[in-house]
């Protein structure tokens, strides 16, 4: 397989006109990597628990989803340097308001992958990490009608 990426994460998905199932495995798994270390450095430096906590959790099965599939294709798991995509909110409404659009853009990403002919279990893990997206999607929309 040949992996041939436009940028990173979701938006390396979206605006790559042409992908294969590598580029979008590639994609979401980048996409996990950098919301994972988001969410801990929101963490640390706000002190923030609920509902960053939770959901750091379920990137990290989400990460783990991703490798058995790069596992069970014998493709090599691309490392993690998402350090270098992360930007961190200046308050906690900010990083509400930065979650919600990522998980909008993460379920414009999902949505893309599954227009194409996949795998059954490649589709049934994007699907299943679309649908986790629309349930952080209203942690998100709850989070910033508390901060609001």
């Amino acid at each position: 397989m040949v992996l041939s990426l436009e940028g990173f994460g979701n938006a390396g998905a979206l605006a790559d006109p042409q992908l294969s199932m590598l580029d979008m495995m590639t994609y979401a798994l980048q996409d996990e990597y950098a919301a994972r270390a988001e969410y801990f450095e929101i963490q640390e430096i706000f002190g923030a628990r609920s509902p960053y906590d939770n959901i750091q959790r379920s990137e990290e099965k989400h990460i783990a989803m991703l490798k058995d599939l790069f596992a069970q294709y014998g493709l090599t798991v691309p490392e993690d340097d998402s350090a270098d995509h992360v930007v961190i909110p200046a308050n906690l409404l900010e990083a509400a308001e930065t979650g919600v659009q990522a998980e909008i853009n993460n379920i414009a990403m999902y949505e893309k992958f599954l227009t194409y002919s996949l795998p059954q279990d490649v589709a049934d893990v994007f699907d299943a990490l679309m649908r986790s997206s629309v349930s952080q999607l209203s942690a998100f929309d709850k989070q910033i009608d508390r901060l609001s």
